[in-house]
């Protein structure tokens, strides 16, 4: 079952992000929700699938965006990486690690974006691309960070209960 709760929880993740988030811009960018839930659960203390949750938002975020199927996978597997990291050396404050991770994670799925969509061909500018896209998205991203991080801890200790309540 601790694997089984990843495909609703991301399904209806993308789902919304397709559907309402992504029609909710700031100059040029959105929020990300599928990669703020992948670095929330990825930061929770007891979570073992962080790998493949990972994973499977990359693959439903590929198929639902116009991005090359490479990428969101990449990205959402280096945010889940740093994430992982994060909560190995910064244990003491989660919601702190996850404003960070956030930040970073975005900063990099985004610049990953951008690259790949130079190399393939897609005019455009550096300066531009990082004032309307990317700093807009990332702001809306660490807005969604404090919720988000509330509802995976809580799902989190669900999946994985401590050895009290079970």
């Amino acid at each position: 079952m601790r694997n089984l709760v990843a495909f609703p929880i991301l399904l209806l993740a993308v789902i919304v992000q397709s559907a309402v988030i992504s029609r909710i811009p700031l100059l040029s960018g959105f929020a990300d929700l599928p990669l703020v839930l992948v670095t929330a659960w990825a930061l929770q203390p007891r979570v073992t699938t962080a790998w493949h949750w990972a994973l499977l938002a990359g693959a439903l975020t590929a198929f639902m965006s116009g991005l090359p199927v490479g990428v969101p996978i990449a990205g959402f597997l280096l945010a889940a990486g740093l994430a992982q990291a994060f909560r190995r050396r910064v244990w003491q404050a989660p919601l702190l690690a996850m404003l960070i991770v956030i930040f970073l994670a975005s900063m990099l799925y985004y610049s990953l974006s951008f690259l790949v969509l130079s190399l393939f061909g897609a005019s455009l500018s550096l300066s531009t691309s990082f004032s309307q896209i990317v700093l807009p998205g990332v702001l809306l991203n660490l807005f969604l960070a404090v919720t988000v991080f509330w509802f995976v801890r809580d799902l989190a200790l669900w999946v994985y209960p401590t050895e009290e309540e079970v």
